[in-house]
């Protein structure tokens, strides 16, 4: 099982979703996407094993992955919109923005104005804000306190896991529980994140200096090309519906597999009974969408 299956805890949604043990998740048969980019879903420094299927989010990635020479491709849908379609909504006010900075990555750390940042996000949000950093940015005093002394709460969701070592299986839990609590969602760059918070309700907005990673390429077109094709997501203000329609079709949540359907191309054992099956609504409700269709 490649180490970047068990990001996040993704395996471990997947799992629990199947009715199997989700403290000690299966191995997966392939390469699972962990995050969303514009290329075919997968890491470009990851090397993979030629014939190993990839399992990607939604068609829009495995069209794109088709154009990239990818051709044992399976659409199952992210984990995230699993994991929406287990736990229900929580009713409660919501009120201000989370805010996501472009962050770096164990390889590379990211370059950019913080300051500069913090006025863009001052003359946009009306309401408290929470910025949510990466976990090395977290640990970066200079950083965490450049958002800390502008008044923001300052939160990290927690480390993805890596190699196997510090897997964090809540980590999707406390991210869906901080954006459930906010009206919007914000970043400086299109990411996993916003999306996230789209399809668990927030209002979304992309806007001020991108910032830059040390020695960055422009894979796949890079910014260029992520505002181009993507513009309708960039700005202080987004349409909610279009926006919305953008999210279901690039998380796949209108693709959800029923559990033995993925089970079956996971290569995952049939559940013992021990571990009850979840309750499962619609992941994408304005959308009318059905788990298993």
């Amino acid at each position: 099982m490649h180490h970047a299956n068990h990001y996040y805890g993704h395996s471990h949604v997947l799992a629990r979703y199947c009715g199997l043990d989700d403290r000690d998740p299966p191995r997966v048969r392939g390469y699972l996407q962990h995050g969303w980019n514009i290329g075919d879903g997968m890491a470009y420094d990851h090397e993979f094993v030629p014939g190993v299927p990839l399992f990607l989010w939604s068609e829009r990635t495995r069209r794109r992955a088709w154009s990239l020479g990818r051709r044992q491709t399976y659409v199952v849908g992210a984990p995230w919109a699993y994991l929406l379609a287990m736990e229900p909504d929580d009713p409660r006010r919501r009120e201000g923005a989370i805010w996501y900075p472009f962050h770096g990555w164990e390889g590379q750390r990211v370059v950019g104005d913080h300051d500069r940042l913090i006025d863009e996000i001052r003359a946009v949000e009306p309401g408290p804000v929470t910025v949510c950093l990466y976990w090395q940015e977290y640990r970066s005093n200079r950083v965490r306190q450049h958002y800390e002394r502008a008044g923001f709460r300052v939160i990290c969701h927690g480390y993805r896991g890596g190699r196997w070592r510090d897997l964090d299986p809540g980590f999707l839990h406390r991210q869906l529980a901080e954006l459930r609590r906010h009206r919007r969602v914000a970043s400086n760059r299109l990411c996993s994140a916003v999306f996230y918070g789209i399809l668990a309700g927030c209002e979304p907005a992309v806007y001020g200096d991108p910032m830059q990673l040390a020695g960055e390429a422009p894979i796949w077109g890079g910014q260029p090309r992520i505002r181009r094709q993507w513009a309708s997501l960039h700005g202080p203000q987004v349409d909610p519906d279009s926006a919305r329609a953008l999210a279901v079709a690039e998380l796949g949540a209108d693709r959800l597999l029923a559990p033995a359907e993925l089970r079956r191309l996971f290569r995952w054992p049939e559940p013992t009974g021990r571990h009850p099956a979840p309750t499962v609504r619609s992941a994408d409700e304005h959308h009318g969408t059905e788990v298993g269709r």
